[in-house]
């Protein structure tokens, strides 16, 4: 019983991405096709999108990386998944980088 959960921890927390340790400044020079929909300091002028600026940089990496993979649908995904599609890793950790870092 022990062996079997100790083996389920150990697949769960490998198939989550990394904490994001991004690169701030690689990710606001990454950010520019983000400010249309999310604003130029992670604001949203429309209620429809949602605001970046000062949500957790994990939680960021994870909602990009749930994009890509398809793990979400509805309202935005479609778009959502065609902006992140040509994202690497490391675009994805240094874009919740620089908007985990922002004044919400």
């Amino acid at each position: 019983m022990i062996i079997k959960t100790l083996l389920a921890l150990t697949l769960a927390a490998s198939s989550i991405p990394a904490l994001a340790a991004g690169n701030v400044q690689a990710g606001k020079d990454k950010s520019a096709r983000c400010q249309a929909c999310h604003g130029a300091a992670g604001k949203s002028a429309a209620p429809i999108y949602p605001n970046l600026a000062g949500q957790k940089a994990a939680y960021l990496a994870q909602a990009l990386h749930d994009y890509q993979n398809g793990g979400r649908s509805g309202g935005q995904a479609e778009v959502m998944k065609a902006f992140v599609a040509g994202l690497s890793d490391g675009d994805i950790d240094d874009l919740a980088a620089y908007y985990a870092g922002l004044q919400p």
